[in-house]
């Protein structure tokens, strides 16, 4: 049997040898994980991809020949016009990034009127046959146009161009409110044509849902012919998208 001597000395060596394995400060720990840093949720932004149905309305101004859309043996003379249109639109777009391409097409009734009373010329000659009351209309159109714009979240900024079709008609009377057709001249009271021209503007329009969006715009609507017809147009519309393309 050992000594107790013997047996206390050994208690202390291990002891001693388990006490160098404890760690003796909170320094000695190994590092615990960083701070994870909260991943921001990404920003949804506006999509203006998608067909879209929609109305449109507004005021137009503008000048027309009364007599060219019956015949054209008289000199050039426009008269002012104006009046007010109101339609359906439909058009389809897509979006990359910030730019918006588009084709889009409406069709609008349109009461853009005007009166005169004058005597025509043929080669600066007034008509032996006196003055005339004019009343030239146009009451209604359709354009069919390219749309590209720049897009910034919600609102779009845009221009807009291509075909535009114009429906003008003339009445025409003596100055005492007589028929003045049936001559060599005139060979009818009163004629309607269809003009074929071009439109250009541009426009804002701002989406305040996912799917609707209001516009304003601005367009030039010509004949072929300036000299036959051309005006103006500021107009409002709403348009419903259907997303996707």
């Amino acid at each position: 049997m050992k000594p107790a001597s013997s047996t206390l000395k050994a208690l202390i060596a291990t002891c001693a040898v388990l006490i160098n394995y404890l760690p003796v400060s909170a320094a000695d720990l190994p590092p615990g994980p960083l701070p994870q840093t909260p991943v921001a949720a990404p920003v949804p932004y506006y999509n203006w991809t998608g067909f879209y149905v929609g109305v449109n309305g507004g005021w137009a101004w503008g000048s027309q020949d009364p007599l060219n859309i019956i015949t054209d043996r008289f000199d050039n003379f426009s008269t002012n016009i104006s009046g007010g249109v109101v339609g359906g639109t439909i058009g389809a777009q897509i979006q990359a990034s910030h730019v918006v391409m588009g084709i889009e097409a409406d069709l609008d009734w349109a009461n853009i009127t005007g009166s005169v009373n004058f005597t025509p010329t043929v080669g600066g000659v007034p008509n032996p046959g006196g003055p005339v009351t004019a009343q030239t209309k146009i009451d209604w159109e359709t354009t069919a146009r390219f749309r590209v714009g720049y897009a910034n979240d919600a609102w779009l900024f845009y221009g807009t161009g291509g075909l535009a079709v114009l429906g003008a008609k003339t009445n025409l009377t003596t100055a005492a409110g007589g028929a003045v057709c049936g001559g060599a001249l005139f060979s009818s009271c009163t004629s309607s044509s269809r003009q074929i021209g071009a439109a250009i503007g541009g426009g804002l329009e701002y989406g305040f849902t996912p799917n609707l969006s209001a516009k304003v715009e601005y367009l030039y609507i010509t004949a072929v012919s300036l000299e036959i017809s051309r005006h103006s147009e500021v107009r409002a519309g709403l348009n419903y998208r259907f997303g996707g393309l």
